[in-house]
């Protein structure tokens, strides 16, 4: 929970200590109210009670308390201002922390769980900062003064108190002791219902399509009522805490007016003038103790109060820890080495496995492909063709040998250096709420204009007709997801994007799938035509894809069975000519 708190600013903490000073200054103003308390009510149990008297007592309680609330006021703007800060920071930190992290990383956390971690997680520590930290400060201080205050009282009504404490402490052991293992169980519970309401969404329409509706309601029924259960249970049980709490000072409140009576009772053998006095005092001390008893009582209620939210507090403060204090997997150099070597790449002997102990996805591989050369990749389901491209792009490390690029290790590039070489267009085009023009231009570190000759020529390349065919051309917007295109349409622009990067290296990762065979040729043509320069890596599972690239690289379960060209493996490797026999006859091989 303290570990958090590092990541508060020094303008938060200059808040929070004008913050104390407030809060500090509300306490006072509220204990000097039972003084002024105490005198009106000795007045009136002698009868002597005139407007002079009501206006020298009176006017000073109004006056502390509106110089309470307005303390209570400027503090709460404080504190809020702290933790929207607080919130604003942890936020950026977190989503700094997960895109800095690899695959592993993500994998080992999960996005569901990531995305609670950053939105409901975030949103507890806000509200316990905002909501906790006045009451955290003030509680003890409230406390500790009445108790001062009241201790030099008679020793009968501070038993009475100390009573009461001990009670409320007891209960709200037991309370909190039983609820805390339920928060922790609500915040995973959480995870997982933000997991299926994702996984709905998301497939709505293979749900639709399978009529798999009911099967999708009981899933989410079952974690819906498990969250629901917990929050009932941690509900109910903070339930009995206002009831006590109302209880012990009702209590309180009786002890201290029993024990005034009994103390009133005890000198009637005084004469009829020290009675008076006796009583006048008693009065005024029993006014006044039950307004402190009663501050001591509040200061504990806060403390409960600061206690209903703590422990899930607690919970959300591991959760973000967890995030912010996982180091990354893989690290990058502070800054690139010089190479006279452009758009060549190098696999040594490459094993890569995703566990240790796992038996490996990839077991020595090894290749050369020169610059401007077109490099296919081929293979069944699972060979391992996506696991090669994501080490190429440094998505994970290789669990031994190494993979140069242009001559130097990529280990040994920065992170932008790595990134500004290579250039991609992956298997499931990912495209990002916007226009057409900023999805196109992504990442780009230059202003793009919307008739950027590069911009058009990317389009035209990847065949993306329709942009043109479109009357808001590139303005035309993009949903998020690109739910308003079709497959081929975000694959076209997925392509435009990985050219108009202009990387040494693009790599295009199953990314014709999803075109027509026609589209297909014509978008391969113009690659060849106009990026003659540019070294481009394919990995394809059709063989009129990539049977014209220069070098085409066969993978069976992880290992390198085949390499060469297109007529060469289909005399040499058994495993090409059978894909390749499998989709086209022997004629037209």
């Amino acid at each position: 929970m303290f570990k958090i708190l590092k990541y508060l600013k020094k303008k938060d903490w200059f808040f929070i200590c004008v913050g104390v000073l407030l809060i500090v200054t509300q306490v006072w103003l509220e204990l000097k109210m039972p003084e002024y308390t105490k005198n009106l009510s000795s007045a009136l149990a002698t009868g002597e009670v005139d407007m002079r008297t009501m206006w020298q007592n009176g006017g000073p309680m109004i006056a502390c308390a509106l110089g309470s609330m307005v303390a209570a006021i400027i503090c709460g703007f404080f504190v809020s201002e702290v933790a929207a800060n607080f919130a604003r920071t942890l936020r950026e930190k977190i989503f700094d922390k997960i895109t800095n992290f690899s695959n592993k990383e993500i994998n080992q956390f999960s996005t569901p769980s990531l995305i609670t971690r950053t939105t409901n997680d975030v949103v507890q520590m806000q509200m316990f900062v905002a909501m906790g930290l006045q009451l955290l400060i003030k509680a003890p201080v409230l406390a500790v003064w009445s108790i001062c205050k009241i201790s030099a009282s008679n020793i009968k009504w501070t038993m009475a108190v100390a009573i009461t404490i001990v009670a409320i402490v007891v209960m709200l052991s037991i309370i909190i002791g039983l609820c805390y293992p339920r928060f922790k169980r609500i915040q995973k519970l959480t995870d997982d219902l933000n997991r299926v309401t994702r996984e709905n969404i998301s497939g709505v329409r293979v749900i639709r399509a399978y009529n798999a509706d009911d099967f999708q309601a009981k899933k989410f029924d079952k974690v819906n009522s498990d969250v629901t259960k917990n929050h009932l249970f941690t509900a109910r049980t903070m339930g009995f805490l206002m009831p006590i709490m109302t209880m012990c000072m009702s209590g309180l409140s009786l002890a201290i007016y029993w024990i005034a009576a009994v103390l009133i009772k005890d000198t009637a053998g005084a004469t009829m003038l020290q009675t008076i006095d006796m009583r006048k005092e008693l009065i005024g001390d029993m006014m006044a103790f039950s307004q402190y008893a009663l501050q001591v009582v509040g200061a504990f209620m806060m403390l409960i109060m600061t206690f209903v939210i703590l422990p899930r507090t607690m919970v959300s403060a591991k959760r973000i820890n967890e995030v912010l204090q996982t180091k990354p997997s893989i690290k990058f150099a502070d800054a690139d080495q010089p190479t006279d070597k452009v758009g060549e790449l190098v696999f040594n002997n490459v094993t890569f496995s995703y566990s240790a102990g796992k038996e490996p996805c990839l077991s020595e591989v090894s290749f050369k492909i020169n610059k401007g050369e077109t490099f296919a990749i081929i293979g069944a389901t699972g060979s391992g063709k996506t696991t090669l491209v994501n080490l190429i792009t440094r998505f994970f490390d290789v669990s031994s040998g190494e993979i140069l690029l242009d001559g130097i290790n990529i280990k040994d590039y920065s992170k932008h250096g790595l990134e500004k070489k290579i250039s991609i267009a992956p298997q499931k085009a990912a495209l990002f709420k916007g226009d057409i023009k900023s999805n196109v231009s992504y990442g780009c570190e230059r202003e793009v204009e919307y008739d950027d000759p590069k911009l058009l020529n990317a389009l035209k390349i990847a065949k993306a007709d329709f942009v043109f065919d479109n009357p808001q051309g590139l303005r035309a917007p993009v949903a998020q997801g690109g739910t308003n295109f079709s497959g081929g349409q975000k694959q076209r622009l997925s392509i435009a994007r990985a050219i108009f990067k202009e990387a040494e290296i693009t790599i295009f990762d199953d990314t014709f799938s999803a075109l027509d065979y026609k589209t297909d040729y014509l978008v391969r043509k113009n690659i060849k035509q106009n990026l003659k320069n540019m070294t481009t890596i394919i990995v394809a599972q059709r063989i009129g894809t990539i049977k014209n690239a220069d070098q085409i690289l066969v993978l069976d379960k992880g290992k390198v069975v085949g390499l060469g060209k297109h007529k060469q493996l289909l005399k040499t490797c058994p495993v090409y000519r059978e894909i390749a026999l499998s989709q086209l006859s022997k004629e037209e091989l």
